[in-house]
């Protein structure tokens, strides 16, 4: 890892300074398209340059390119995508190559279009381009009319499809990639037609180590190292290495060759203190800030923090509060969780969670002996409930749900739509408002990011409840490209189902407030069980 890339160069190469210099001034033409940079030129940074000057001025022996795959790595905001539509226009417009097809990959169609937003961008800010360029911008497809070359962005479904002449493809943000189906169609023979195609792959580091990304990655090292010779492959990684401490300043910059320029540092700074806080945090930092590649699940909560929240509960002061729910219904045989949180009536009040817990009075001593898990006891101090028998009767917890409605002002429940359905019906004929609730990273992300941050606050009080912590402290989060978390129970160590059900219910309450709205047993009146 480090600053500048090495050559790998064939004994028959040569740098020429010509072309590469023609590539540079072609780039430099081109503008800046956001941000206090829109309008203004696109000078190249160092780092940029040397790319630049390094894949389209090294020359074979015949005259074309030495280099058919660039592979550069670096962290976000670095201008990753500026760099990336500038090639992409070179390639396109200026390479002197008739009816020219250029393709925009990434893992799905929206990543791919914001390189080409930036390319249509740059187009329409020059006016020798925009007279020879027609923008599709419906069909994410630019055409440059003097060679009749095209430059396309390509669906999710383009793996599928053979017969490309590839004279160039961008992939961005290769690591999310879902497979390697459409790296093997867009890489695999498509450019043999052409003299000199180019597959330029540009990414932030990952976290799946079985991916083609990874694979990528690797063999960038391998070359950038010395152990591995393939001398149309150029390497350019920038990141820290296992053994740098990604807290210390004088290392960021190691990863980042734009900071200062393009990268405040006083936002990385916030950003490495809040990791510093947050264990679920430091992964997607150093992912994304640092260009690591790290573990996509992470264990989440500091239970030092969380043990702060442990204040003295009085059941009787919650009677009649509005109050939301979140039910983690689990299978017929494993534990159920239903939890109400409470939210704050003034800017001095936390919210207050209280959750249940039902498991199969049968299954008790097998999972004492089995888990090591005290359930027994907990059950003795009425921590954990019981249904009879060897699996969970739904319809005791429906009546327990039901008798908490007597006493809570339950505005709203969030369930798992996938498997609380019939629970869901039955609660909503009781006269419950009840609210499907996903559990993908788009539902879950926002209100556990926000739990976090009440636990750091000491704003969210759960009593110390001996099962709810133990669930806490067996949670690990899984991270997508974007930074948004969730809970992982495949990657958890036991039991998280309370804490699930905690996040769903403190999604509603901040949704919901504090709102002095008529509660529903208001019009329906109580249900006698």
């Amino acid at each position: 890892m480090g600053y500048s890339p090495s050559v790998q160069m064939l004994p028959t190469s040569h740098y020429d300074k010509e072309k590469a210099d023609r590539a540079v001034k072609f780039i430099q033409l081109l503008t800046h398209t956001k941000g206090k940079w829109a309008g203004k030129p696109f000078q190249l940074l160092e780092w940029q340059e040397k790319i630049v000057r390094d894949i389209f001025g090294t020359i074979k022996e015949n005259g074309y390119r030495q280099f058919n795959t660039a592979y550069v790595e670096i962290p976000k905001k670095n201008g990753k995508s500026e760099l990336a539509a500038a090639i992409t226009l070179y390639l396109l417009c200026a390479d002197k190559e008739e009816r020219a097809e250029v393709y925009g990959c990434a893992g799905d169609r929206g990543q791919a279009s914001i390189v080409f937003d930036v390319a249509a961008d740059m187009v329409r800010m020059c006016p020798a381009l925009r007279a020879k360029c027609k923008i599709l911008p419906a069909y994410k497809k630019i055409t440059y009319l003097p060679t009749n070359s095209v430059y396309q962005v390509l669906s999710a479904e383009a793996y599928s499809k053979h017969g490309f002449n590839v004279h160039g493809v961008i992939f961005d943000e290769l690591h999310t990639q879902p497979d390697r189906r459409l790296f093997d169609v867009m890489t695999k023979g498509s450019g043999d037609a052409r003299t000199q195609p180019l597959f330029f792959l540009i990414t932030t580091a990952g976290t799946d180590i079985h991916s083609v990304c990874y694979e990528q990655h690797q063999k960038a090292l391998d070359v950038l190292t010395g152990k591995k010779i393939d001398p149309t492959f150029y390497s350019c990684v920038y990141g820290i290495s296992e053994e740098d401490d990604w807290t210390d300043e004088s290392v960021w910059y190691k990863a980042n060759p734009s900071l200062g320029v393009t990268i405040d540092i006083e936002k990385v700074r916030a950003a490495c203190n809040s990791a510093k806080q947050n264990p679920a945090e430091e992964n997607t930092f150093r992912q994304l800030r640092l260009n690591q590649w790290v573990k996509q699940s992470v264990r989440w909560m500091p239970m030092l923090e969380y043990d702060k929240n442990a204040f003295s509960l009085s059941l009787p002061d919650l009677e009649g509060r509005v109050c939301y729910g979140g039910l983690d219904l689990s299978s017929t045989t494993d534990i159920t969780a239903f939890a109400l949180v409470f939210p704050p009536r003034d800017e001095e009040e936390p919210y207050v969670v209280l959750p249940w817990f039902w498991v199969p009075e049968d299954t008790v001593p097998l999972r004492v002996m089995r888990d090591h898990v005290p359930y027994d006891v907990w059950v003795k101090e009425g921590l954990v409930e019981t249904t009879e028998g060897n699996v969970i009767h739904y319809a005791h917890i429906e009546e327990f749900i039901c008798r908490l409605g007597e006493v809570y002002n339950i505005r709203e429940i969030a369930f798992d739509r996938w498997g609380a359905t019939q629970m869901a019906q039955n609660l909503e004929g009781d006269g419950f408002t009840v609210v499907p609730f996903g559990q993908g990273f788009r539902d879950m992300s926002p209100p556990t990011k926000e739990l976090m941050k009440l636990v750091l606050e000491k704003k969210f009080a759960h009593g110390g409840n001996p099962v709810l912590r133990w669930m806490f402290d067996n949670v690990y989060v899984r991270t997508d490209p974007a930074g948004n978390i969730k809970m992982d129970k495949q990657k958890s160590t036991e039991k998280i189902d309370g804490a699930i059900a905690s996040v769903m219910a403190l999604d509603r309450a901040i949704r919901g407030g504090n709102s002095n709205a008529e509660s529903v047993y208001d019009e329906r009146g109580i249900v006698m069980i």
